[in-house]
């Protein structure tokens, strides 16, 4: 059974409320979940408390037993101070221009 903290939407259309929950990475986003650490609230100012809350204990206790987090959950989570802050990857050495391409913009300069 592989658990993965992620969001489950919620709300109205054009109003989007999320809460935070633990479940089976098989299971649909707005579905069955194990448990619920936390709610997160977009449309409230940052500074505003009830726009991020999360069960701190829970959720460390969630990736001791080996849970996943998403991306999103993961930089909320380094907000919170759960999680060291989220780093994005680097961009793959594929999307670099090929040596020709290089020289031209050598070239160029």
């Amino acid at each position: 059974m592989a658990l993965k903290i992620r969001l489950a939407r919620g709300g109205a259309k054009k109003r989007p409320f999320y809460r935070m929950v633990v479940a089976e990475n098989t299971a649909p986003r707005d579905g069955k979940f194990v448990e619920r650490i936390g709610s997160y609230n977009p449309l409230l100012e940052k500074e505003h408390s009830e726009r991020l809350v999360v069960n701190i204990d829970r959720a460390k206790y969630w990736l001791s037993v080996g849970a996943q987090c998403s991306v999103r959950v993961a930089k909320l989570l380094g907000e919170v101070g759960v999680l060291d802050e989220y780093k994005p990857h680097a961009t793959p050495k594929k999307s670099t221009p090929k040596k020709k391409a290089q020289e031209r913009l050598n070239a160029a300069v």
